[in-house]
């Protein structure tokens, strides 16, 4: 496997070996020793995969307490994957990576404890699918804006008209009002 640094450094796509001949292919998409060789340190204790269609976006979600780490990947279509650095005393701190992810470059994601994820679908539908490395605490779960200007991600959108969001995506808070929380937190 390949290892690729991304502008955060602790956020790192992980390109697979991939074997394949006419009967189709194979790929590791976990191993614990390689990846402790290259770095990523992470016990699992959840695996999840949603399935959503075109011009979903879901995110940006965080845990307050028990933050996830996040083994991202696409197994069926495409889509712009981003991770927000929330951990205040970071030199990365508000800073963002977006990485497309698909089921043709079978790039994953590492996503450590401590950032907000999130992701839009770019193709008709997709599968993601994705390891943490805490359990699922929806009392904890916070949730900052998509569309955050101070944050200033690029999603690729020239028209938010289709643009699918949940209720508690739309109802996000700014990036301003989740650093006073994450302050006291981190």
């Amino acid at each position: 496997m390949k290892i690729i640094e991304t502008r955060i450094p602790d956020v790192v796509i992980i390109e697979p070996s991939i074997f394949g001949d006419e009967r189709g292919f194979f790929m590791e998409t976990w191993n614990e020793k390689a990846f402790r060789d290259a770095g990523i340190n992470a016990a699992f204790k959840q695996d999840n995969h949603s399935r959503s269609v075109k011009n979903t976006l879901r995110g940006l979600h965080y845990q307050i307490e028990q933050p996830q780490g996040k083994l991202v990947r696409v197994t069926c279509g495409e889509v712009l994957d981003i991770a927000v650095d929330v951990r205040p005393k970071s030199s990365t701190f508000g800073h963002w990576v977006g990485e497309y992810l698909s089921e043709e470059n079978k790039r994953m994601l590492w996503v450590p404890p401590g950032f907000a994820h999130g992701f839009l679908v770019t193709s008709e539908t997709a599968d993601f699918q994705y390891k943490c490395t805490d359990f699922y605490a929806p009392d904890q779960e916070r949730t900052i804006r998509w569309d955050d200007p101070v944050l200033n991600i690029d999603w690729g959108i020239e028209n938010t008209e289709g643009l699918l969001l949940s209720a508690k995506d739309r109802q996000g808070q700014t990036f301003t009002q989740a650093r006073e929380e994450l302050r006291e937190h981190y």
